[in-house]
């Protein structure tokens, strides 16, 4: 069965942006139905848990997911725990596979509520553009922008209201139109590009914000940096002890965040 352990260190009330990668990077995910299927699930922790969903994009091998965190302890692990396990183990049963599904792992940064929050949601919708699979993200349907662009009667996976809020809207034709112009300025402006920051980092945002993220920490920011980007701060990892810690081959893979969640995969029964 599906375990998650606790998380190492919990802080609430915060905008995560979570990465899930497939085993190995392999391309679990590269056909439709496995990622509606991802996205069932999804939906299905929502309704569960009541998971603050502001946006996600399903690629071939890997998962944007950006939650709010209501301050409930529970909420995000177990809806990771839901989407994550439940997919695996449909794919494996229909596959006949066995053994892992996802990185045993999932990344966790803190993203701050400001222009920050901009930016990275602007960064989820243009991943399969970086990718060069589509133009446009309204291209992509495993994607959050034509959510945010029209949301669904039904099944809307999308906290279109919650959004809103954070981002200080309260006309949702207003929101929408400044939503598109912000993604049509970056795809402008070729500022589409990987930025490691939004998958690498503990946390992104102001400096205060930053450092009051590794205050939080404690003893667990030992050895992490808090460091300029040039339009914000980022709480970075510490490479060179993850290194030490698994070996010189696993350099070459992204520091993971040490105080998130960790999920298990399901076995088929």
């Amino acid at each position: 069965m599906l375990m998650a352990r606790a998380n190492i260190y919990y802080i609430p009330g915060l905008i995560w942006h979570i990465t899930h990668r497939c085993h190995k990077k392999e391309f679990l995910l590269k056909f439709a139905k496995d990622r509606r299927s991802w996205l069932k699930w999804l939906f299905e922790s929502k309704k569960r848990f009541g998971t603050r969903i502001l946006n996600y994009t399903v690629t071939s091998n890997h998962v944007h997911l950006l939650v709010q965190d209501d301050g409930g302890r529970d909420v995000l692990p177990n809806s990771i725990q839901l989407t994550a396990g439940r997919t695996a183990q449909e794919y494996n049963q229909r596959k006949k596979r066995k053994g892992a599904f996802w990185e045993d792992r999932y990344h966790a940064t803190a993203v701050q509520n400001d222009d920050h929050l901009v930016r990275c949601l602007v960064y989820i919708d243009l991943n399969m553009v970086r990718a060069g699979v589509v133009n446009h993200p309204s291209e992509w349907p495993f994607g959050g922008y034509n959510e945010i662009q029209t949301p669904p009667r039904k099944y809307s996976l999308i906290d279109r209201g919650r959004l809103m809020t954070l981002l200080g809207f309260d006309d949702s034709d207003r929101f929408s139109k400044t939503y598109q112009d912000w993604v049509e300025y970056i795809l402008c402006t070729n500022g589409h590009r990987r930025e490691a920051k939004w998958t690498q980092s503990i946390a992104v945002g102001s400096k205060v914000f930053v450092e009051d993220i590794k205050d939080k920490l404690g003893y667990r920011a030992i050895g992490r940096k808090v460091v300029g980007t040039g339009d914000g701060y980022e709480l970075k990892e510490n490479v060179a002890s993850y290194s030490a810690d698994f070996g010189a081959k696993m350099s070459t893979l992204r520091p993971e965040n040490n105080f998130k969640w960790r999920v298990y995969e399901m076995n088929s029964t």
